[in-house]
């Protein structure tokens, strides 16, 4: 009798000691941009895309999602990470973009200050992962982007908002649809930009 309490008191203790299983990190990166139109009169000049910034939650790698429809209260994912700070991803990937377009024959994230150029600048509003009443899951992109032409010369000044539903309850899926979602918000971008400086006619 005292042999088998022994046994289940080492049970015991050996099942307190042992330490809780911790999830594995996923590491998140966006699918590759979808090719814009080539524009037919590129910018005369060079394109810096300059830091992108953002606040409080966006400013962080976790991945961000809403607790209802209406965004109202957000939380981090504890083991769910971007690759890279989201505001790092989102300037290479509107410089790829704006580079695939043909937009200058320069465009750069790193030109120095003196150097005239186009400048762009993002900031990163929302980057949100959002409860549907169906269910599911739909991203929601906000970002307000701003050109500027040598001369203080303001281009474009607009903030840009766009969703896009998941194609199912994995994360990986609401990933694709942020890439989805950004790809059309720089379309647009693009367009304006291309309407303000008269499709290249830029000095």
């Amino acid at each position: 009798m005292k042999a088998r309490l022994a046994a289940f008191v080492a049970v015991v203790a050996l099942g307190a000691c042992s330490a809780p299983t911790v999830p594995d990190f996923t590491w998140y990166r966006l699918p590759r941009p979808q090719p814009p139109p080539a524009l037919t009169q590129p910018w005369a000049g060079s394109v810096v895309v300059e830091d992108f910034a953002a606040d409080g939650l966006y400013a962080d790698q976790a991945l961000v999602y809403a607790l209802d429809a209406d965004a109202q209260q957000l939380r981090q994912y504890h083991y769910q990470m971007w690759a890279d700070p989201p505001t790092r991803m989102l300037q290479r990937r509107l410089a790829v973009t704006l580079r695939g377009a043909g937009l200058a024959r320069t465009v750069s994230d790193e030109l120095p200050a003196s150097r005239d150029a186009m400048r762009i600048r993002g900031n990163l509003l929302r980057m949100d992962r959002v409860p549907t009443s169906a269910g599911g899951w739909e991203v929601v992109v906000v970002l307000k982007l701003r050109a500027v032409a040598p001369g203080d010369r303001v281009l474009v000044d607009d903030i840009y908002r766009d969703g896009e539903p998941a194609g199912g309850s994995e994360l990986k899926a609401s990933v694709d649809a942020y890439g989805a979602a950004i790809d059309r918000i720089y379309a647009r971008f693009l367009a304006d930009l291309q309407q303000h400086h008269g499709d290249g006619d830029a000095r």
